[in-house]
């Protein structure tokens, strides 16, 4: 696989590795990059271009890292990517986990002890991954990821009965790449982080933690739906035309209009299956009330 340098356009790499998304994300840099290189990025923000390429590349290619690269760089900023990870995995991959399996659950067979299995490990996962995660530079072994493989096996060999098989799919998806995730992690976290840390006593890496725990990262606000936006949502997924909404709240067209651009807006999902799913995940819909055609 070839490698990617300073004047690579970050966009093209992200277009054809959408893995690489969640990485850049720790290092602050958004989407909407345009046609900049990374090193045109990273000078604008003021980040390390050799290790931001280095994790990249250690991402599209496991053979890329080299002991005498990594030890150029200071244990501060590993540290904060790190850091930055262990948020990654608690704020949205596991949740995100967490989410599609509900509404695969909700909207599958009520009585089916596979999906029961299924939801039984996957909370035994979360539950050892959030005990290790909390444990932020203090923790000294691998984080789990096998319960993970665990969950495909039985979503693909074992899942009987009726079934959503998109939302299986995006269980599936979402759960490959946490797992991939780790397993790159956890061999970047030995072979960067824990031979940097060896070299501290525990109170060194006491205060480190609270540096990097207690910096100025500033936590994105979620932009949430008005009660009005929220009553529109419904009526949309229950099946509902433009017309019939405006006709049933007594508001006019424009007004429907203004509300769907800014749901759409707030919640970046473009289509109806799409907000259903964003509706059961986040409890504004039982599906039963749902459309599904």
């Amino acid at each position: 696989m070839s490698i990617i340098n300073e004047t690579t356009v970050l966009s093209e790499v992200l277009a054809q590795h959408h893995m690489l998304i969640p990485i850049i994300n720790r290092f602050g840099i958004k989407l909407g990059v345009g046609d900049k290189t990374i090193e045109n990025i990273c000078e604008e923000q003021d980040l390390n271009v050799d290790f931001i390429l280095t994790i990249l590349n250690v991402y599209l290619d496991d053979k890329y890292i080299s002991e005498k690269k990594l030890a150029q760089f200071d244990l501060e900023p590993i540290a904060n990517y790190f850091n930055e990870t262990i948020q990654n995995y608690l704020h949205s991959l596991v949740p995100n986990i967490e989410k599609h399996l509900h509404a695969f659950i909700a909207l599958s067979e009520s009585k089916n002890d596979e999906l029961k299995a299924l939801q039984k490990v996957f909370f035994q996962f979360k539950e050892e991954l959030v005990m290790h995660l909390d444990k932020g530079l203090n923790h000294t072994g691998p984080y789990p990821h096998e319960l993970l493989r665990d969950i495909k096996s039985i979503l693909i060999k074992h899942v009987s009965g009726n079934f959503n098989q998109n939302l299986c799919y995006a269980v599936i998806f979402s759960v490959g790449s946490l797992e991939s995730d780790l397993i790159i992690h956890n061999r970047l976290r030995n072979s960067i982080l824990k031979p940097k840390l060896n070299e501290l006593n525990s109170s060194d890496i006491g205060s480190l933690q609270h540096i990097i725990t207690n910096g100025n990262h500033k936590p994105t606000k979620k932009k949430l739906l008005t009660k009005r936006e929220t009553e529109i949502l419904r009526l949309i997924v229950r099946g509902n035309l433009n017309k019939q909404i405006a006709d049933q709240l007594n508001i006019s067209l424009n007004t429907v209009l203004t509300h769907r651009k800014n749901i759409l807006s707030k919640t970046g999902i473009k289509t109806v299956s799409g907000l259903t799913l964003y509706c059961i995940s986040n409890g504004l819909l039982s599906p039963d009330e749902v459309k599904i055609n």
